[in-house]
């Protein structure tokens, strides 16, 4: 798997408001490609296997029953940089402390349904592109 790969999920608040399209045009715009997509509904225990890293935290429980609330659309981004640049578009967790022009400063509703995930390190990205997407699935890498 390559360095310039990123996972994307576009979260249930963002699917239930039907403004993936929205979302697309803005990565899109920003220069990356989209080598996989797909809309899924991830169970409970996904959910808790992907976000086993959090499992101590006080917010695991809310996060892990959030995402597996609704359909999420699950991509792989390529660009160089990929990671670091689709981290400062979707902008802070906070969509209030959120630079303008950002994902979640246009489109969250709050810091808990904020409408976009992204990889925050190469390890995390290959591990999280796995859970997701295998080889074949990655188009144009």
């Amino acid at each position: 798997m390559q360095d310039n790969l990123t996972l994307s999920i576009i979260k249930p608040d963002a699917v239930a408001r039907h403004i993936t399209g929205k979302i697309n045009e803005m990565i899109e715009g920003a220069g990356f490609s989209i080598v996989a997509q797909k809309l899924i509904r991830i169970t409970k225990e996904q959910a808790q296997r992907f976000y086993d890293v959090h499992k101590d935290k006080p917010f695991y429980d809310d996060l892990c029953n959030y995402i597996s609330s609704g359909a999420v659309v699950v991509q792989v981004l390529k660009k160089e940089n990929a990671i670091a640049d689709y981290r400062k578009l979707m902008g802070a967790t906070n969509p209030e402390k959120a630079e303008e022009g950002t994902i979640r400063k246009k489109y969250a509703i709050s810091i808990d349904q904020n409408s976009v995930h992204g990889s925050d390190a190469e390890d995390t990205a290959r591990r999280e592109i796995s859970f997701f997407f295998s080889e074949t699935e990655l188009v144009g890498c």
